[in-house]
């Protein structure tokens, strides 16, 4: 039999800037010449290509990439097909822009197969080609430092140069990409500086929306020439008990100085509040331009362990001095755990534990994937409130603030590698994804690929093999899988994995009989379940491009939500299961094309919005007792009908009334629906949910009237004033009962006054053509969605929302 596979480990997680949290520890130790400096605000933004001819002198580009370009402000029209229109700069074709920003979510809906990968692939918004420049000062005091500018993810083909130097490019639309600025840069009075970047988006990564521009953040990073490595740390505690976790560090330091130093690395074991644990120091001589790595080793004594319920987190100060001067610190956050995957499930500190995931792409309302963090913050909280433990970046590696929120909020995740690719690019990629996240005690595997055609080829085999060889080096305490749905038994392609991945393992019972036939084997459930639903639909429409939540019809492979999970629970060697998938996005709007422009897949709607299986999930993953009836009981035209009405519960009976009358009280089987046959007759439908007799919990589903007026409801009350904080204000129509209309569809104009502004709407609506970036959507089914982000200044935000002939409201957010 196969021996378990045991991964201990202390995890952690790379913050660039010194910490205040730990200078707590260190009273007196002077401001480290490292920094990381927010570089996303007053960048402009040009729509379009522009030829640029490439220069033969270094340096000599000029125009649009340095200062010396010549603007132009009178009224004209640029051919930008000139080989020499680079060389003036017209301000009425460039726009004001923050980042991230995402250019194509702002475009118009096309009716057009051929765009993307595949047809209604992308969602039906043109991509193209865009340019993003930044003019910028770098002070006299910082020259002789090394100053790098460091994105974490443009999509993609992106292309850079500064003050007139073509710099590089970069491929990945998913993987970030760094630069040595130091040498090309101008200091003081040298001059100003120009940073210009091209984005070609007109090519495709994925089958979904993927969008176009600097959709991450960007970082200009100054340190000092003798410091630690892009990436220069790594942790692991190769033992844990109850009473010790023995840590190993490992550092690597460049010397970028043309003369050899004698350094002293320092490491700080903090606990969450501050304290030091463990001091160690090493002292060695690097060579000039040399790069050494020094393993470090220490101890937590009765470690608090990390999991989803308790995220417990410790740090790591890391100082390199020389002659007593601190050159450089850098921050790592930690938390101690065990992984174990082995034949009977997967184990984290010693205990069986099912994953309870979803698999996510990155897109959001309002936004497209240019997601300011609040909005990753907000959706993965979402997950969490629905009892969610696990999260799969779908197909690509996460912004890095994900996997910040993952480790501090609780979610065990699947980081997954974009391509099946042993070339040097694609083995580049792997190398940064691997080295940027293997300190995140929420990365509990990677995923090096998914659904890749050539799983269970001889060939494939050979490609995947080299992939686990540089997973294994870069990273031994985690285990290597591939998302297979198909194939799983050929070519060897499963025996070079340490867990086998099984996408829809439940067809034909895949990950049962392997389980049973293949005794050497470990699997997961990476991927599972793709029931679609439109949120507040009930009724399959072709036309408008709506699934019933009512029932099963595409994909022929779906089981119902819920009944997913019992499978798990019933076998639970298999793990866990990532269900596909958590939200609604754009593009692959199965089974549809146009005028469908975002997916049906999600367990909640594009703006996060609940639909019906969402209950199941949390009745399933969450101790909190769940009653939830649908449909709606808005149905003047079925008086006297019978109407389906189904019941999602963890309850172990349930009783159904209609207008106070009893429609039978029936026992809930585990994971499964409970469906009433009813007369409909408006009024108000009732379910009770017991347990061992017992009344636990309610819920009521009634007729509701015309609508009245516009109701607001914002997650938070106070914004910061960094012109990044955004509040998600939920837009009901409501009856003259305070009774959401569910379906209403009236139009909600807004207006902002004060320091805030609107960046985005959304309905959930996936055949909506209305443009996100607006001040008005339409509500669907009752609902829509609108984001407000602070400007950096303080005082009052009033957001108004209006409908016609509906009584409308305000609501008030501090910024400060």
């Amino acid at each position: 039999m196969r021996k378990p596979l045991i991964y201990i480990a202390a995890f952690f997680l790379v913050i660039f800037t010194f910490n205040p949290a730990c200078s707590l520890i260190a009273n007196d130790i002077p401001q480290s010449k490292r920094t990381k400096e927010n570089f996303d605000f007053n960048w402009q933004f040009h729509k379009g290509d522009i030829t640029i001819k490439r220069q033969v002198k270094v340096g000599g580009q000029g125009g649009i990439t340095d200062v010396n370009v010549e603007v132009i402000s009178k009224d004209t029209v640029i051919d930008y097909t000139d080989l020499n229109s680079y060389k003036v700069f017209y301000p009425s074709d460039w726009k004001e822009v923050s980042i991230p920003h995402d250019w194509v979510v702002e475009g118009t809906f096309v009716h057009d197969n051929t765009m993307g990968s595949q047809p209604a692939g992308n969602g039906y918004l043109p991509t193209g080609i865009g340019f993003y420049r930044k003019e910028f000062e770098i002070l006299a005091s910082d020259s002789g430092n090394k100053i790098s500018i460091e994105f974490d993810g443009i999509f993609r083909n992106s292309t850079v140069w500064v003050n007139g130097h073509y710099l590089g490019n970069h491929k990945s639309g998913y993987v970030p990409s760094n630069y040595d600025l130091t040498d090309v840069l101008r200091y003081g009075d040298e001059g100003k500086n120009v940073i210009l970047v091209k984005v070609d988006a007109s090519e495709y990564e994925g089958w979904w929306y993927e969008g176009g521009g600097i959709y991450r953040h960007v970082w200009l990073v100054k340190t000092d020439r003798l410091h630690v490595s892009r990436f220069g740390t790594y942790v692991k505690t190769p033992e844990v008990s109850k009473d010790k976790a023995a840590v190993s560090i490992k550092t690597t330091i460049e010397n970028e100085y043309k003369t050899e130093k004698k350094l002293t690395l320092v490491s700080k074991i903090c606990d969450n509040n501050g304290n030091v644990i463990e001091s160690i120091t090493s002292s060695q001589t690097i060579e000039p331009y040399g790069k050494i790595e020094i393993s470090q080793t220490g101890a937590v004594q009765k470690p608090m362990l990390w999991s989803p319920e308790t995220p417990n987190l410790y740090k790591v100060l890391t100082e390199v001095t020389e002659n007593g001067n601190i050159l450089d610190t850098y921050t790592t956050t930690f938390g101690v755990r065990t992984l174990e995957f082995n034949r009977n499930g997967f184990f984290l500190n010693g205990k069986l534990y099912p994953v309870k995931g979803t698999s996510n792409h990155q897109d959001f309302a309002g936004v497209g994937v240019a997601l300011p963090d609040k909005i990753n913050w907000y959706k993965l909280n979402l997950l969490k409130e629905m009892g969610g433990n696990g999260y799969r970046a779908a197909h690509h590696p996460p912004t890095p603030e994900v996997l910040d929120m993952c480790d501090s909020m609780g979610l065990i995740v699947l980081d997954e590698n974009r391509f099946l690719s042993s070339s040097k690019g694609g083995i580049e990629d792997l190398t940064t994804l691997l080295l940027r996240d293997r300190n995140h005690p929420s990365v509990f595997m990677w995923c090096l690929e998914n659904e890749e055609w050539i799983q269970g080829t001889v060939m494939g085999t050979r490609i995947l093999e080299s992939l686990v060889a540089v997973a294994h080096k870069l990273d031994p305490t985690r285990p290597v899988t591939a998302a297979m749905n198909h194939a799983r038994n050929e070519g060897g392609y499963a025996q070079v994995q340490d867990v086998v991945g099984y996408n829809y393992g439940d067809k034909k019972r895949a990950y049962i009989v392997d389980h049973e036939n293949y005794p050497e084997r470990i699997l997961f459930a990476t991927e599972g379940t793709s029931y679609i639903s439109t949120r507040g639909e009930y009724i399959n429409d072709w036309e408008k491009g709506y699934v019933s939540s009512l029932g099963l019809w595409e994909p022929g492979w779906s089981p119902l939500p819920g009944e997913d999970w019992g499978q798990i629970v019933h076998n639970p060697h298999i793990g866990g299961l990532f269900v596909w998938s958590g939200f609604d996005y754009r593009g692959e709007p199965t089974p549809y094309r146009w005028p469908c422009v975002s997916s049906h897949f999600g367990i909640m709607d594009i703006c996060g919005f609940p639909k019906d299986g969402y209950y199941a999930y949390k009745a399933a993953w969450t101790n909190k007792s769940v009653v939830h009836i649908f449909p709606h009981w808005n149905w003047p035209d079925k008086v006297g009908d019978s109407i389906q009405v189904h019941c999602y519960t963890n309850c172990n009976e349930v009783e159904l009334f209609l207008n106070d009358k009893s429609q039978g009280k029936k026992k809930a089987e585990p994971y499964k629906k409970i469906i009433w046959p009813v007369i409909y007759r408006p009024g108000k439908l009732e379910a009770k949910g017991y347990k061992a007799g017992k009344l636990v919990t309610t819920d009521i589903v009634e007729t509701t009237k015309s609508p009245a007026k516009v109701a607001l409801e914002t997650d938070v009350n106070t914004l910061k004033t960094d012109g990044c904080d955004v509040a998600v204000i939920k837009v009901a129509i409501k009856d003259d009962e305070g009774r959401v209309i569910p379906t209403a569809n009236n139009l909600v104009k807004f207006t902002v006054e004060g320091p805030g502004k609107i960046i985005g709407t959304g309905n959930g609506n996936p055949t909506s053509h209305e443009p996100d970036k607006a001040s008005q959507r339409k509500a669907f089914n009752g609902y829509c969605l609108v984001l407000i982000q602070s400007n950096g200044q303080e005082g009052k935000i009033r957001l108004k929302a209006s409908s016609d002939n509906l009584t409308g409201t305000e609501v008030t957010i501090n910024a400060e």
